[in-house]
């Protein structure tokens, strides 16, 4: 977007597909599945990006932890899948399940479909279910990619889900994967220089007043990841006190 263009508002889901939302089971054939994900988008990074990649140990291999991060672009879900733990759920839009192949494919890999926009409780349930199973959560609490190429406003999803299944945040940042910039490089046949950060897990502080906490909560969760990111892409985020050391 053109500085000084106002952001639309967040996305609302018109596809609506409640009974595709449910946690996979990580049976041998999709394990293999996520496998073979994981190596297409590795063939995928290796010839269109340059991607620098710090903090992978703060990433857990076996306890629950939401993992929280930016979302620039395409890039970010390609570079996740070949990075994270093959036991991280993603959560995904649910019109992505419309396309031919993809839709399919994220499907058998068994990613969390969410309907934005509106009260999917049960998407809620499902990561709820995951989290108690010890696994790890992917989301973006924008609520979708970035229209403006840096931060936008939170969304409450994120803070709400670590709140009520009491578990850490990982927070993780991106930088270079915006769509134009990538797609301009692939055409000039150039590879994409592209960051990734993982920061230390952090908690949130609950309240009797769940609505308060939430707030508070999210906040804390875009400062953090603003905190990770250089002042270009702060966004709403780039004149608040972000405590830096």
């Amino acid at each position: 977007m053109n500085a000084g263009e106002s952001i639309p508002p967040k996305p609302r889901s018109e596809v609506l597909r409640p009974s595709k939302t449910r946690l996979a089971k990580l049976t041998w054939w999709r394990k293999i599945i996520r496998v073979i994900v994981r190596w297409l988008s590795h063939f995928l990074v290796l010839i269109w990006a340059r991607v620098e990649v710090s903090g992978l140990e703060n990433i857990p291999s076996r306890s629950p932890a939401l993992l929280v991060s930016n979302h620039l672009g395409d890039a970010d879900v390609i570079v996740g899948f070949v990075y994270a733990p093959l036991n991280v759920e993603t959560v995904v839009k649910i019109e992505i399940y419309e396309i031919p192949i993809l839709g399919w494919l994220l499907h058998a890999y068994g990613v969390i479909w969410v309907h934005r926009g509106r009260p999917d409780r049960r998407a809620i349930r499902v990561v709820l279910e995951a989290l108690e199973d010890g696994r790890i959560v992917a989301i973006a609490p924008e609520g979708r990619e970035s229209l403006s190429g840096s931060l936008e406003e939170g969304t409450n999803g994120a803070a709400y889900l670590a709140l009520k299944a009491d578990v850490p945040i990982i927070p993780v940042t991106f930088t270079g994967s915006e769509n134009k910039r990538v797609f301009q490089n692939m055409k000039r046949m150039q590879r994409t220089e592209i960051t990734v950060r993982v920061g230390k897990p952090f908690r949130l502080d609950p309240s009797q007043d769940l609505r308060k906490s939430v707030q508070n909560g999210t906040e804390k969760i875009m400062q953090t990841l603003a905190r990770q990111l250089p002042p270009k892409y702060r966004g709403v985020y780039e004149y608040e006190d972000l405590g830096e050391k």
